[in-house]
């Protein structure tokens, strides 16, 4: 399966999932960058001139150890955002919120598409 997000700086984004993230590319033309994700799934960049005008997560990875997988994204430099939302039930704590039935984090390309990793407990 192929997630597609939408960039209006493709080369901004392209530095951050290479970089930040830590994505390997597997493609790349004029428009658009695809990298690989776990379980043969990609991710795909392309070019756009509004970007996303959806605020909720576009895209979420599952991971073993959602503390570990948050310190090494901050060690590379992506922000991990904080979120207090009472009337749900969801407060980070050092980046991290137990959202019931597992742990999440988010962060924001600069594309400013939400991002999630998540560990289900």
């Amino acid at each position: 399966m192929d997630v597609l997000l939408l960039a209006t700086d493709l080369q901004a984004s392209r530095d951050f999932y290479l970089h930040k993230v830590g994505l390997e590319i597997v493609q790349e033309k004029e428009g658009a960058v695809w990298f690989r994700c776990g379980g043969g799934s990609r991710l795909a960049v392309g070019q756009s001139t509004i970007g996303t005008a959806d605020e909720q997560d576009q895209a979420t990875w599952r991971v073993d150890d959602v503390a570990a997988e948050v310190a090494e994204l901050r060690a590379r430099g992506v922000e991990i955002l904080d979120v207090d939302l009472p009337e749900m039930g969801i407060k980070t704590i050092n980046g991290i919120a137990d959202v019931g039935h597992a742990y999440a984090a988010w962060f924001v390309d600069p594309g400013k598409n939400s991002l999630s990793i998540l560990q289900f407990k």
